[in-house]
Order: C-alpha cells, then structure tokens, then sequence
C-alpha cells in the first residue's frame, strides 16, 4: 500500500449532520521509535503493547456547512474549551485533508477526555489522536455507503481497510498514534522480517506470541506530573544530526530482530534485557543530542535502582521502561501482580508524585461506542 491509495474516490452518500464516539487506549513501545523522516515516516521500525486502561474517549459532532475553503471546528477537553488544542488539529487535518476530503465540508465539534492525568507522561497524542482518527474514519464511511454498490462497498471498505487508513490518518497526527488501534501487540515501520510492516501505518504483531507475555501488567509511576520540558517533536528532530543517529537505528532494527524470537520461546530475562536497554537508549540518544536534555529525574533512577535490586533478590521477572519523560512503566508477567504491587506499595510509591501511579495491562484496542 502507498499513501496515494488511501484518497477516496468520489463519495455516493450525502449526511447534513451526526456524531461518532470512540475510545482509543495510548500504547508503551518496547522497542523505541525515535526520530522521523519528513511526512511522520519513522526513522526506525518499533513494538509496542497497547494499553488497556488508559484511554481517550473523543465524540467527534458534525455539521454540514458551506465549503469556503476553510477548516471550522472547535475543541473541548473534560467539558471545558481548548483554543490551545487547536493548532495541533489544524495541523493535523492539512495533512489529511487530501485523504478525507470532506473535511472543509463540515463544522466539526471534537469533545474529548482521558482516563488519565493529562501531562501525566502517559501518550495523549497517542491515544487521543487515534481517537479522532476513527471517528472522522466511521465519517468517511457513512459517505461512501450506497444501497447500489453495497457488495462491493463491503468489500473494498472492510475492517482492515478502515483499520489501515485510520492508523494513517492517525500517524500524520502523532506518529505513536498509529500504533493504539489493535493491539495487543503493534508493530509500525518496515521491518523485512515482519510480513505486512509499512513506514505508513501500525499493524497487529502477525506472528506467534509465548503465553508469558499474555496479560502482562504495567504499573505507571507518576514521577512527574508536570509538562515535559522538551516536547517529542523537538527531540525527533534533534535526531537528525546526531553523531550516534545511523548505528541507534539499525540497533533497532536488530532488537526488533531478537525481539520476534523472544515473543516466540518465552525468554522473559531476554525481554527484560532488550526493554530496559531501549528505554535507557532512548534516554542516551536525549542526553547525547545538541542541544541535550534529561527528562528523568532522580526518582526516575531511585525507582530503577530499586527494581533491578528487587529482582536480585527475588528472582522477580519484573521489569521497567521509560517513555520521552520521567515516570516510569513497571512492566511483570501477570502471575507476579500480587507481589510486585505489594513491592510497588511497600518501596516504589514514595518515589511517585502524591503517590500517586496507574495499574493497567495490555489491551486490545480502540472501541466505537
């Protein structure tokens, strides 16, 4: 598939108004995507767990309108206006718009809220970008929808389909965002052993998957709770002329490599290896940029200082990853949730703002509600 295949051809259908509603979990990368090419194309091919828990949930209202040439649209977040939200969606729907034309059609209403903190560290774009993805994607459908051609409508606009232009669409928004419509494993970049990877979208980890990694659990420390000091976009870039850019991402390549046969037989001390080398990678590639940035804190080490002890000792299969900020993923196998959250309670929790983290584990993707 290339981008040009997902331009529709002219729409059958005409609706003068409606709304559409979905839910979108965020995603954690166990192999890092860092760094981009122009158009959201990933410099590196990545894997993730989606998340089951921490979600956005987006009602996206439609009216139609004069095509004047111009985007209409406002933004709610938790009920409450978000004229600071706008140029990010304005940005986003330019990019689509030659995708989904009927976008200067139609004066949008976008009402969306998380499960989670915003600017807790966890992936809002990821989530929320997801979100009004496959709600301007179930727009889309109703257009194109005609008792004619119905059997070949159905045919050509199947799920897959409707899956693989959302994750587009989603992409050109937040480039993660590709990666929180299935789960519960998704893979986005081309990767030659992978069959079906693509730059363009994410896709459902298509191979065997060792029942160890089934229900694994994910605890969020929340660290930090404020705004990143350096957002995602800046530190992409400060990719593109870093000295130790071209051997991090055939590092990438490589761990995704292992990572297949890991999922395969089970390794658990493979994986814990493998993900806790790219989490403290990806934190390398910041602080090696120029400019450079540190986006842990001391908790941030506090915290990983404890694990890695707790694991001596216990010969616990508990594990951690970071995304681009402070607070801290504790990653364990479903069989061992009663006594990590114990070791959470008893020794990680003064490590978390107020506190405070998030109990999820893997989920399975987005929901049309």
């Amino acid at each position: 598939m290339i981008a040009a295949g997902f331009i529709p051809k002219a729409y059958s259908n005409s609706i003068e108004k409606g709304s559409f509603t979905w839910s979108s979990p965020s995603n954690i990368a166990l192999v890092k995507y860092w760094g981009k090419k122009e158009h959201q194309i990933p410099e590196n091919p990545s894997i993730s767990f989606t998340l089951n828990n921490c979600k956005t949930n987006t009602k996206l209202s439609f009216t139609k309108k004069e095509n004047d040439g111009n985007l209409s649209f406002e933004v709610f977040l938790d009920d409450e206006k978000k004229d600071d939200f706008k140029p990010k969606i304005e940005t986003f729907f330019k990019r689509i718009e030659a995708y989904l034309p009927f976008l200067k059609g139609y004066h949008f209403k976008i009402e969306t809220s998380n499960t989670f903190p915003h600017s807790s560290g966890i992936a809002s774009s990821a989530s929320g970008m997801s979100a009004l993805a496959l709600c301007l994607m179930s727009i889309e459908k109703e257009l194109i929808k005609s008792d004619v051609t119905l059997s070949a409508v159905e045919k050509s606009y199947d799920e897959n389909y409707f899956i693989q232009k959302a994750s587009f669409l989603a992409r050109l928004g937040s480039g993660s965002a590709c990666r929180s419509l299935e789960g519960d494993l998704v893979v986005w970049g081309k990767h030659e052993e992978i069959k079906g990877s693509s730059d363009l979208f994410g896709i459902k980890y298509p191979y065997e998957v060792h029942s160890n990694f089934k229900n694994y659990q994910d605890t969020i420390l929340l660290v930090d709770k404020g705004k990143k000091q350096v957002s995602s976009t800046v530190g992409h870039n400060l990719m593109h002329n870093h000295p130790f850019a071209q051997e991090r991402f055939k590092q990438a390549g490589k761990n995704l490599s292992d990572m297949i046969s890991i999922l395969k037989n089970g390794d658990l001390n493979a994986f814990i290896a493998l993900v806790e080398s790219e989490a403290l990678t990806l934190h390398a590639m910041m602080m090696t940029s120029m400019p450079y940035f540190i986006l842990m804190k001391p908790n941030t080490l506090e915290i990983i200082n404890k694990i890695w002890n707790y694991r001596k000792t216990s010969g616990s299969k508990i594990c951690f990853t970071l995304d681009a900020g402070a607070n801290v993923h504790v990653l364990y196998p479903e069989n061992e949730a009663k006594s990590v959250m114990e070791f959470i309670n008893t020794e990680l929790v003064v490590f978390c703002q107020k506190g405070e983290y998030i109990n999820d584990k893997i989920g399975f993707g987005a929901k049309l509600l």
